[in-house]
């Protein structure tokens, strides 16, 4: 296993340990079930990912990118605060029960979204070797136009999975005032869809003519 690889595995490892301090610190507690589940789940999705996933891929989601758009190292900074903020906000209502006590049901369904959208996270990046952290236009592996799986149907599938992600996770914590973080998160990632789409019709060989067949960048009908 090559240092890529261990470096991916040690940044998503710190990325849960820093999310989930942030939940209970915030709430004071940590005898609350839901963010158990919450993360029981997040480790489920981990595995099926190191089965699924190639360890190519994996590699260069792990490695140094010294070329990847100075625009994108901004915005990935930037949307930092949101998925924090999701995690700080969601604990501190739990603390004063700023949105009172939900319906067991919303529970359930943000668990079973937030599965579902990790889920199509993973069929993304199944589908697309080149599926980067940053962006960028990856020459040194020979970078081609991503078409099969959801590709077929909208060109940025795992930005939309993403969304769909940091607006379950709210509603699988019981969190109301937490969905502000998840729009303020749905903005970043429509801002940075619609900028790494002019980077790739500009930049990477046969993605316009791949853009003339597969019309919509994020939400099929509408954009």
């Amino acid at each position: 296993m090559n240092r890529n690889i261990l470096r991916r595995f040690g940044q998503i490892l710190v990325s849960l340990v820093i999310q989930w301090l942030c939940i209970f610190v915030s709430a004071g507690t940590i005898e609350w079930q839901w963010p158990w589940i919450l993360l029981a789940l997040s480790i489920l999705i981990l595995i099926i990912n190191g089965f699924l996933l190639p360890p190519e891929l994996i590699e260069e989601r792990g490695k140094k990118k010294e070329d990847a758009k100075k625009w994108d190292k901004v915005l990935t900074k930037i949307g930092i605060i949101p998925m924090l903020g999701v995690s700080v906000i969601s604990g501190l209502d739990y603390r004063f029960a700023w949105s009172g006590q939900l319906h067991v049901s919303i529970y359930i369904a943000g668990l079973i979204l937030y599965f579902a959208s990790s889920i199509f996270v993973t069929w993304s990046m199944v589908s697309n070797k080149f599926f980067s952290t940053m962006v960028r236009i990856q020459m040194d592996r020979d970078h081609q136009v991503a078409s099969r799986g959801p590709y077929r149907f909208i060109r940025h599938p795992g930005y939309l999975g993403f969304i769909l992600m940091m607006t379950a996770m709210p509603l699988a914590l019981g969190s109301l005032y937490a969905l502000t973080m998840s729009a303020l998160s749905a903005i970043l990632f429509v801002v940075r869809t619609a900028m790494e789409d002019a980077t790739l019709s500009t930049e990477l060989q046969g993605y316009s003519e791949y853009a003339k067949s597969v019309r919509y960048r994020l939400v099929p009908y509408i954009w």
